[in-house]
């Protein structure tokens, strides 16, 4: 994989290569002090898991490493790592090692190892001109589950679902054929299109009719603006993947045994950088979407 992908790809033997990567959740940044510790857990190594998946690839192991305040209960830390390992058994993963260090604040560090097929990477870097792009599933999930935020308060069941994240585990290596450049949403629609555009070095046009917004927000917020803006917020972690359009109809097919809808939601041409198309009118795509750094 090009430097700047999510997952790193070595090169193993004959046509199988090595996939690493790795991630952290910061307590305040990604998850409340009150979150559930299996929660934040099985977060920590989902998010993860969707980098091997946005590259084609299937998990293997992983490592977790735990930076929390020397007075955090034993069973907080048993938690998390219970949580992890819950998440990556359902793809016949499991947590093989890792560290724990004192620290001011909390912190996850999940690094995931997994394996590809070399002639079925998708980098983020191989969109052409005329591809159609596609989206794995429903937009503003993540927007949807942090609506609570703005009462503050939130119920133990609210707090779980702002970690809850759901890789495209299954879908990722089997999209991955079909795909040009594949990254996931994990940032946002918009942060990814951007991604994409920037690596590709093309042009790509979001079709703001044709986002499937999550049901969630339809209702909930007044006004087009506000919901495209919660569409963008991020956390999301489906797959935005660049396409041939004779590709469409035998990728669709293949996903549908998972369940997997795959919806048009933009086109790439030949220029730079990301417009949204809203009826018409052309306008440049907002940079918006998760900003751990302001």
């Amino acid at each position: 994989m090009p430097l700047g992908d999510d997952a790193a790809a070595l090169p193993l033997s004959g046509n199988k290569v090595l996939l690493l990567s790795s991630d952290a959740l910061i307590e305040g940044t990604h998850f409340l002090p009150q979150t559930p510790p299996r929660a934040v857990g099985e977060a920590a190594a989902n998010v993860n898991l969707s980098d091997i998946a946005a590259k084609g690839g299937r998990p293997t192991a992983l490592l977790l490493d735990l930076l929390i305040r020397p007075a955090t209960p034993l069973a907080w830390g048993v938690a998390v790592v219970e949580g992890a390992e819950a998440a990556a058994a359902r793809w016949g993963a499991h947590v093989v090692g890792g560290d724990t260090k004192p620290s001011r604040t909390p912190a996850v560090v999940v690094t995931v190892i997994g394996h590809g097929d070399r002639e079925h990477l998708a980098p983020r870097s191989g969109a052409r001109s005329g591809d159609l792009l596609v989206v794995t599933g429903p937009v503003g999930r993540g927007g949807a589950a942090a609506l609570p935020l703005r009462r503050g308060r939130l119920t133990d069941e609210e707090l779980r679902t702002l970690v809850d994240v759901h890789p495209r585990v299954r879908e990722g290596p089997v999209l991955a054929r079909f795909a040009h450049a594949m990254i996931d949403t994990s940032d946002g629609l918009a942060d990814a299109a951007h991604l994409l555009a920037e690596a590709s070095h093309v042009q790509v046009t979001i079709d703001a009719a044709a986002i499937p917004i999550t049901p969630r927000l339809r209702g909930r917020l007044r006004g087009a603006k506000a919901e495209l803006e919660a569409a963008f917020y991020g956390g999301d972690y489906e797959l935005l993947a660049a396409l041939a359009p004779k590709e469409l109809s035998m990728a669709r097919r293949r996903l549908a045994q998972f369940g997997c809808p795959l919806t048009v939601v933009g086109r790439v041409a030949k220029g730079r950088g990301a417009r949204l198309d809203i009826g018409g009118r052309l306008r440049p795509l907002p940079r918006a979407g998760w900003r751990p750094l302001g």
